[in-house]
């Protein structure tokens, strides 16, 4: 089983960290047996599963109850729980308390909070209640009105401050969303963590795609750092369309999918 100190080292090697974003047992498990290095536990899960048009109403109580999920899904890989909007921004000691919910409760080994140089108490905080922290700078989405929207961050100066800050408050990785391939590239070389990038280059030390983005299961207006994978959105509207015209037809169930007056219990077929 992966720890947090074995995902540092072999980014410390050189070896580029593979991260995904899921939100249930299912994904865990494909997750999992794909060979990912972490899991992270969005809460992104308000836009893709939830159908809404930002991350701000997601709850810790979802939160949690989505970590748990992935949790149970992929034991053998480090899950990261995303604290949710409001969940740590009042103070340290609301930060310690929400995060302690995701890993007592909801089984994740590290929590991530967004903001850089604004957070950094309540990243010592959480640190010093031995709980580690991933840190997230650039484009933040709780951040969005006060960005004014989903908008590339290219202030050099400020991505830097608070790369280093993140660092220096404790953070043992840093997710760097949406910024410029150069910046991203600068930051990578100046820090001793491991940055996880998404819309930030290749210089990054790891990568982190949406699940149902690069599986193409979310039909909503994909990211330019997206790339699809497999289009498994289209192949589950055919299965199920399949699915309709045979029960309409009346060739589904066929006999070997019935039983007879004895046999065995039915089983789940896996």
């Amino acid at each position: 089983m992966p720890s947090i100190p074995d995902l540092i080292a072999r980014a410390a090697a050189g070896e580029r960290l593979v991260v995904v974003t899921a939100y249930d047992f299912p994904g865990a498990r494909f997750a999992e047996a794909a060979g990912v290095d972490a899991i992270m536990v969005g809460d992104s899960v308000g836009v893709v599963v939830q159908g809404r048009a930002s991350t701000l109403s997601v709850t810790l109580d979802q939160m949690v109850y989505h970590c748990e999920m992935v949790a149970r899904g992929a034991p053998d890989a480090v899950v990261i729980g995303d604290l949710p909007f409001m969940s740590y921004q009042a103070s340290p000691p609301q930060a310690v308390a929400s995060a302690g919910r995701l890993i007592k409760e909801g089984g994740a080994a590290t929590v991530k909070l967004e903001g850089g140089e604004r957070m950094v108490e309540q990243i010592r905080a959480i640190v010093r209640a031995d709980i580690p922290v991933v840190g997230h700078i650039g484009l933040t989405p709780q951040s969005i009105h006060r960005l004014g929207g989903y908008r590339v961050q290219r202030d050099r100066d400020r991505l830097l401050a608070d790369a280093v800050a993140v660092e220096e408050a404790g953070a043992w990785s840093v997710v760097l969303e949406c910024g410029p391939s150069g910046i991203a590239a600068e930051i990578s070389a100046r820090l001793t963590i491991p940055t996880i990038g998404i819309g930030a280059g290749a210089a990054c030390g790891g990568q982190v795609l949406v699940y149902h983005d690069l599986l193409g299961l979310y039909d909503g207006r994909a990211m330019r750092f997206v790339k699809r994978y497999a289009a498994l959105g289209e192949a589950t509207v055919a299965a199920l369309a399949r699915f309709a015209a045979e029960v309409r037809a009346g060739t589904f169930p066929a006999p070997e999918h019935g039983f007879g007056a004895e046999g065995s219990a039915p089983e789940r077929s896996r």
